[in-house]
């Protein structure tokens, strides 16, 4: 019997009893996979503040206060924020019951995350995904918040958002992009490369192609670290049919070029349609070390693919960084450096 109609007829078996292949095999099983968009945020708006990952300092909550409220929104915290267990925001209850709150509530409009770090993956097997499919709002964050991201929009097709976490340094463009996908839902929208990240003293923001040409796909991706360790598992990115965005930050070239190979062995990575890489800062090898560049260490491991593919885009742990939306058809431009949503990521209205 082919391998399709086996799991066809297990899911029709399992069905009838009440079970799915997800509980019989200890995983959870996908939601339904229908793509699931929150509604626009507009002024006036209470957003939820949390820390799923690593614990924030007073000053970074106070910024990331101050940050929301230039947008016109209203903050209102988790109940766990100030909590802390060893690096991370307090117990992986705690974390998780803040998260579960804020999209519980039908007085929060958006889930915001406060700070990246470390600690979300821990949280993935616990989260209640009916519990937000049933209430979708815009979540949004980067760096470890991409296991959330990625873990939600595959158990549940809501669309989230790779973007400034509260205590980022919200800049003109950083404020401007995020009001352009979260609050106006811009589509077809091309996302302008900051002009504040071109900086000609920093290897590390010079932009180069890797691949030319032109790619359309469904967005995904966010940290090299976060969807290497998520790969295997049922939380993990599905490469076909996607345009894959990537940035890291502190990760020196050969983790880079150990992390790329995963992947590429793992999906495999060259089924992707493209490749957008952003800005890898702290990511060089030190002077005198036995290594190739970053630049080097990217040609060496995606120039082969046959996929559009360039590095120095506006997205990373940079000052001047774009939003970029989790789930939704994008058109990239290797040459131009440019990445165009095709479709809103917001319901306005």
């Amino acid at each position: 019997m082919q391998r399709r109609q086996f799991h066809r007829r297990l899911l029709s078996a399992l069905a009838a009893l009440g079970l799915s292949s997800g509980s019989l095999l200890g995983k959870p099983l996908a939601a339904s996979r229908k793509r699931l968009l929150p509604k626009a945020l507009k002024a006036g708006d209470v957003v939820g503040l949390i820390t799923p990952a690593s614990y924030i300092s007073d000053d970074a909550l106070q910024r990331a206060v101050i940050n929301l409220e230039s947008l016109g929104l209203r903050v209102q915290m988790g109940a766990h924020i100030r909590a802390q267990r060893g690096f991370v925001a307090g117990a992986d209850a705690e974390r998780l019951s803040d998260l579960h709150a804020m999209f519980a509530d039908p007085g929060v409009a958006a889930v915001w995350c406060a700070r990246g770090g470390y600690g979300c993956s821990r949280l993935l097997p616990a989260i209640d995904y009916p519990l937000i499919r049933r209430n979708p709002k815009v979540l949004i964050g980067y760096s470890d918040i991409t296991a959330l991201l990625q873990a939600i929009y595959r158990q549940t097709g809501l669309v989230g958002f790779h973007g400034p976490v509260g205590a980022s340094q919200f800049s003109d463009y950083t404020r401007a992009q995020c009001s352009a996908v979260i609050m106006e839902g811009r589509a077809p929208y091309e996302i302008p490369l900051a002009a504040g990240n071109q900086l000609p003293e920093n290897s590390a923001y010079q932009g180069f192609v890797i691949q030319g040409g032109q790619a359309e796909g469904i967005l995904a991706g966010g940290n090299l670290s976060l969807l290497a360790a998520l790969a295997g598992t049922p939380y993990d990115l599905e490469p076909e049919g996607k345009l894959l965005f990537v940035e890291e930050i502190g990760e020196k070239p050969y983790r880079i070029d150990r992390m790329l190979t995963q992947l590429r062995q793992t999906w495999p990575l060259q089924a992707v349609e493209g490749i957008a890489l952003g800005i890898f800062g702290d990511c060089q090898p030190k002077e005198g070390e036995l290594s190739l560049s970053l630049a080097e260490t990217l040609q060496d491991r995606l120039g082969d693919l046959g996929r559009p593919a360039a590095y120095g885009l506006s997205f990373g742990h940079i000052e001047h960084q774009c939003t970029l939306p989790v789930g939704i058809r994008a058109r990239f431009d290797a040459e131009r450096f440019s990445l165009t949503l095709l479709e809103p990521a917001v319901i306005t209205g």
